[in-house]
């Protein structure tokens, strides 16, 4: 007999049955080209055309084109073709190398949890459940194997329980040997044709759903797939006496879980180690590797700690096989940046199965309609920047970490340690010196807060003593990220909250440079500006304008501020050559890859000439933010920062020392400042004579951990936090960004007028609460004691000295959310069980009247601050 205390194995297969879903193909009849949710209809399963294995070819003829070419029969490509049929698309095509789950699907462990730390993760896996336990077998009779064992996580630390309480037509046989692409007249690369043994099949889409094959599908279309292949195993154990009503388990401590298979367990995990699989064979097809014992030893322990009978029982079977990791451990999906057609819905992280029907829903509809329905933003892509997505080092250390870092907990302030430094400024060594701990954003390095104990530089990834490998010793930054390794308030938030203050009282610079920085220029740039900007933009040259881009739907798929130029000859980096419209896009640059792609692809569909070119690396950007910030500044622009003469969202080119910069008169913290756009060789000289200038003042660095406490303080809105492709600008607060009164068509105006005309059945609500308790989002919203929403984003707001909450609620009774419905209701948050009484508020609760950015402030303000600060 062979034991798991001992790890003595004895050896056998493992193939589980198939789904009615990847058995079979659905069509439909039903089409629509609307942008709205399309209703979906069963209809019987038919046309499934098969091969026998070891067959020379598919039993009947490829079809000569199709609307679309779904490449992978496992979990995701069969539900990705499920719902582009449901959803009315009645030409589509799978292809499968070998048969239908031979990949990675076949040997899943078939957990379908429930938890997961958002809320569109939980309303996708919501869907998977639909499909599998009811909608499946409602529509072909068919049994799918689901088993209703229920779940048990397992907390074994506070912080573990405190991180639970927070979430609450298919063709076998026939491998792709090509992928046609050609260029339009404008230059864009678009797909048109699947090359394989058996014949072509023209087509404007491709989906990529090829698992751990997939980036070299990608390579056939010069796309790039950042996901690396590993093994992940899992042990079967004999027959277990009196199991048979115990429920799956998680247990994240111990890196393990336990899946009920009828009377005995599944025991598998993610460990520190895994083992890679560099070269992928086209060959492996319901293969298994041998497992690595001295790998999986780790899982075996933590199981024997759960469930001491394990010691004693022996294994029936082993199953060892290749599953493709990403950078983030979430998917790749999403419309290819290199190749307009060509979609991804793969690198899903062994969560195939559990994601497979929310997301084959959301790619299908992404495929029909251009956009998912819900904010997959944090699946989409377009989330990793261009230079990261085919850098082996970036794409191998951060798949390892997180695969590594799978059932850690999640904190708020965590951070990554694999392949950082990989963008970095020119601000990024004297920061460093000053305290500057970082963040990573896009593979920038961003200022995140100021350590008062000296520098805590990033360290090259030790693979956390994986693979002999020798751990960093004494790396204060990790260091300090294990001490803000809380649900509380972390242990630095007083350095924060000095930060902040100061601000608001004198003055802070920020170091903004990892901003994204496009020109748009072109003999169509005018047209293309009002169709992509949801404001006015063309405001007299030397305006700054703050505004959305929408998507059809009146979705917001950006917020940025757009600067009207002079025309003329280039002075670059500062000012391109324009013979005409010209204007400057200054984005977060978290999400500058998304914007860019997004102004991309809408210029390419309106076929609009116009130029969008990238000078983010060639620019620095300070922020220099507070009451003092003019006295700072005027002594080294040689500018009149008056009201006057330099207005709130002006700009201009002027000299700072004897560098030109673009001065900005912005805010993102709710202060009087400006913004320098400084070219790359110029930023240390500017930077040190702000420095030394604001000396008098007390001017300190500031990071981004206190502009988000600064910003939400103000009521200003973070794009994919409390402002996501889901929501409108109406909904958001944000209808002052809509050109509504005007004549000029954008995008998604059409949905808005629709909206305003119907009424906001859910809009953005601020709260505070009187109890000094920190809230990270996700916080339940009750109304009257009924449940109306959650926390997109909270944050503690230092000046007003409360903790604010910003969050979507809905009238329970579907009716219309105005400023009657936030009055009368009495609001309440739950936090970890415990409800706190909320204040709604319709304005920001900090400077409603927006004084302080007008340069407005009382006149015995400094006295009062110094005597205050005394």
């Amino acid at each position: 007999m062979a034991f798991l205390g001992t790890a003595v194995r004895k050896v056998a297969s493992c193939r589980p049955a198939l789904s009615p879903l990847c058995r079979s193909a659905t069509t439909s009849r039903r089409y629509s080209s609307s942008s709205e949710p399309t209703t979906e209809k069963s209809v019987p399963y038919e046309n499934v055309l098969k091969v026998e294995e070891g067959g020379s070819g598919p039993t009947k003829p490829l079809p000569k084109s199709a609307e679309a070419v779904v490449i992978g029969g496992g979990s995701l490509g069969c539900q990705t073709v499920y719902h582009l049929a449901k959803m009315g698309m009645t030409n589509v095509v799978l292809l499968e190398r070998d048969r239908l789950t031979a990949g990675t699907t076949w040997h899943t462990a078939g957990l379908l949890w429930q938890l997961r730390p958002s809320d569109v993760e939980v309303e996708l896996l919501a869907h998977t459940r639909q499909v599998i336990s009811h909608d499946l077998e409602q529509e072909t009779g068919l049994e799918t194997g689901w088993i209703q064992n229920g779940g048990l996580f397992i907390a074994s630390n506070k912080q573990r329980l405190d991180e639970y309480k927070r979430l609450m037509s298919v063709i076998e046989n026939c491998p792709v040997t090509g992928i046609q692409v050609s260029t339009d007249d404008m230059g864009v690369k678009r797909v048109k044709a699947v090359e394989t043994f058996h014949g072509t099949i023209q087509t404007p889409v491709v989906v990529n759903c090829a698992g751990v094959w997939a980036a070299k599908l990608g390579e056939m279309a010069g796309v790039k797939v950042p996901l690396v292949a590993m093994h992940h195993a899992y042990v079967v154990t004999e027959r277990i006496e009196g199991i048979q009503n115990m429920p799956n388990v998680r247990d994240h401590d111990a890196s393990v879980y336990l899946r009920l298979q009828g009377d005995a367990l599944s025991v598998g995990g993610y460990e520190q180690n895994p083992v890679f699989w560099d070269k992928v064979s086209d060959k492996f097809a319901f293969s298994l590797f041998d497992l690595d014992w001295d790998v999986f030893m780790q899982h075996i322990e933590g199981a024997i700690n759960r469930v001491p009978a394990l010691e004693q029982t022996g294994i029936k079977s082993t199953v060892c096989g290749p599953e493709s990791f990403t950078a983030d451990h979430k998917p790749l999906m999403g419309e290819a940046p290199e190749v307009r057609g060509f979609f991804l819905g793969c690198g899903f992280n062994s969560a195939g199965m559990m994601l497979g029907g929310g997301c084959g829903r959301e790619l299908a509809h992404w495929i029909i309609h251009g956009r998912p329905e819900k904010d997959m933003y944090g699946y989409d892509i377009r989330r990793f920047h261009h230079s990261l997505t085919d850098n082996n080092k970036w794409i191998r250390e951060r798949s390892h970490e997180s695969y590594a870092k799978n059932y850690s907990v999640v904190f708020p302030f965590d951070e990554p340690l694999a392949s950082r430094n990989m963008r970095t400024d020119p601000f990024h060594k004297v920061l460093t010196e000053q305290g500057c701990v970082f963040q990573e954003r896009h593979g920038w390095e961003r200022p995140g807060w100021f350590n008062q104990d000296g520098a805590a530089p990033v360290l090259d990834y030790d693979w956390y003593g994986a693979y002999d490998i020798s751990k960093n010793q004494n790396y204060k930054y990790n260091e300090l990220l294990g001490k803000e390794y809380t649900f509380d308030y972390p242990p630095h938030h007083h350095v924060i909250k000095n930060e902040c203050l100061s601000c608001r009282h004198g003055v802070s610079v920020f170091n903004m440079s990892y901003f994204g920085k496009f020109y748009l220029t072109g003999p169509d740039a005018k047209k293309a500006a009002d169709w992509l900007f949801s404001a006015d933009v063309n405001k007299i040259p030397g305006s700054t304008v703050y505004t959305c881009m929408l998507n059809k739907r009146g979705g917001s798929e950006a917020d940025l501020t757009v600067s009207r130029l002079e025309a003329g000859a280039a002075n670059l980096p500062l000012a391109p050559e324009a013979n005409g419209d010209a204007y400057y896009l200054a984005i977060g640059g978290g999400v500058a890859e998304h914007n860019w792609n997004h102004i991309k692809t809408v210029l390419q569909d309106e076929g609009l000439n116009c130029q969008l070119t990238d000078y983010s690396e060639d620019m620095g950007m300070i922020s220099i933010q507070g009451p003092k910030s003019r006295e700072v500044l005027q002594e080294i622009l040689d500018t009149d920062l008056s009201n006057e003469a330099f207005p709130f969202s002006t700009h201009k080119v002027c000299n700072a020392v004897g560098h030109k910069v673009r001065a900005m008169r912005l805010s993102f913290v709710g202060e009087l400042g400006w913004e320098l756009h400084i070219p790359k060789d110029s930023c240390l000289p500017v930077y040190q004579a702000v420095m030394a200038a604001g000396a008098k003042h007390s001017i300190i660095n500031a990071g981004y951990r206190a502009i988000d406490s600064l910003s939400i303080e103000k009521g200003y809105r973070h794009w994919h936090a409390d402002l996501r492709p889901d929501d409108t600008p109406l909904e958001a607060g944000l209808a002052f960004t809509c050109k509504m009164k005007s004549t000029i068509p954008f995008l998604g105006r059409a949905s808005l007028e629709k909206q305003k005309a119907e009424g906001l059945r859910r809009r953005i609500v601020c709260f505070t609460i009187d109890e000094k308790v920190p809230m990270f989002g996700l916080e339940a919203i009750f109304r009257n004691g009924v449940p109306v929403g959650h926390l997109r984003r909270s944050d503690y707001g230092f000046f007003i000295d409360k903790q604010i909450g910003y969050g979507y609620i809905r009238n329970p009774d579907g009716g219309v959310v105005n400023a009657d419905f936030i009055k009368s209701g009495k609001f309440t948050l739950e936090r970890m069980g415990v409800v706190y009484e909320a204040k709604p508020h319709l304005k920001s609760p900090f400077d409603p009247s927006n004084n302080r950015v007008k340069g407005i402030y009382p006149d015995n303000y400094h006295n009062v601050y110094k005597a205050n600060a005394q």
